[in-house]
């Protein structure tokens, strides 16, 4: 079902059908309202008619202004009545990525809606920029209020975090305590995060940070990261490959995916070819440095509970374990039966 009543196309038609020859041509060309829908440079354009970029500019500029004060312009305010409830329901301001294919896949017919944005007075235009992709609004109270907030969820997240979606939605409208009711919705929660380059998710659809590598995935090491944080305990090195293919739809050999581990330091190696994240709280080292290690802070364990607490660092078989812990030259058993360094 259309999005929009109107055909854009005879509504373009109508509103430049005034203008002079070639200013309706520069127009057209400018905005990509030709059949092929290519939108022409300034300089293209002055090369057809050899005048100079700049006066092709003020051709198009003092075209869009006698396209405004027409009577034909007057007579279809209706179009930019409908398109403005558009952005409204959308949230008021939304990115030009998300509202073009949400009014229509056709690219020629986004060209013709981008030109009817253009000239109405109630659409507001933000360029892009280093934080913000383009975005068009239509209520400048809450533009303020979603690029305020979306700047507060950027700030009140560490560098690692990945957050789920229906939390980072949560974050974001917990910054934005005093929105309308109208606009408390997820979908246009989405919306507004997308048009915000500094969060972005990852393939696995977690938010966080777009500078992190846990978000901009750049090879083996990071795919590894997110398939190992997701299983929650140490995988082999094959199973972690076999885990990226999986999930990444990327074949990875499995020699490379044992080398990249071996380099990162997220990782350790915990076993014959296991790792785990070090942010588990895994450490490296044979079973015998862990049992000491263990035993010199926590003093003296029984058996069961060297076991344990072994376990939450490294993973080692349990006779690898007891095998050490027996070893008289390192480990000795006390009267209680509870086992102690040398």
């Amino acid at each position: 079902m259309p999005i929009i009543s109107f055909k854009p196309k005879k509504i373009t038609k109508r509103i430049i059908s005034h203008l002079t020859p070639r200013a309706s041509d520069v127009i057209m060309h400018r905005f990509g309202l030709t059949t092929d829908g290519q939108r022409k440079t300034l300089e293209e354009i002055g090369k057809k008619y050899n005048i100079t970029r700049e006066r092709v500019r003020q051709v198009e500029d003092a075209a869009l202004i006698a396209v405004k004060k027409s009577d034909v312009y007057r007579a279809e305010q209706a179009v930019f009545d409908e398109l403005k409830q558009i952005i409204k329901k959308l949230g008021s301001i939304v990115a030009e990525h998300e509202l073009l294919p949400y009014i229509s896949k056709d690219k020629a017919t986004q060209n013709h809606i981008n030109f009817f944005l253009e000239l109405g007075d109630a659409f507001k235009k933000h360029r892009e920029d280093n934080h913000f992709h383009t975005c068009w609004s239509v209520d400048d109270e809450v533009t303020e209020k979603v690029r305020n907030s979306l700047r507060k969820l950027y700030a009140s997240l560490n560098d690692e975090d990945l957050v789920p979606e229906t939390e980072i939605i949560k974050k974001f409208f917990d910054q934005m305590k005093d929105v309308a009711e109208e606009y408390r919705d997820e979908e246009i929660a989405r919306r507004w995060l997308s048009m915000y380059k500094a969060v972005a998710k990852n393939p696995l659809g977690e938010w966080g940070k777009a500078s992190s590598p846990n978000i901009r995935t750049r090879g083996v090491k990071d795919y590894a990261y997110l398939v190992m944080r997701r299983h929650g305990t140490p995988l082999h090195f094959k199973e972690v490959a076999d885990s990226i293919s999986k999930t990444f739809s990327k074949k990875i050999h499995y020699a490379t995916c044992h080398n990249e581990l071996i380099k990162d330091s997220r990782f350790v190696l915990v076993g014959r070819g296991m790792y785990a994240l070090a942010e588990w709280g895994y450490k490296a080292g044979t079973a015998r440095e862990v049992i000491r290690d263990i035993l010199k802070k926590e003093g003296p364990l029984s058996k069961e509970d060297v076991i344990k607490k072994v376990n939450k660092e490294r993973y080692f078989k349990t006779n690898t374990i007891l095998v050490n812990l027996v070893n008289p030259k390192y480990f000795k058993k006390n009267k209680n039966g509870l086992y102690d360094v040398i």
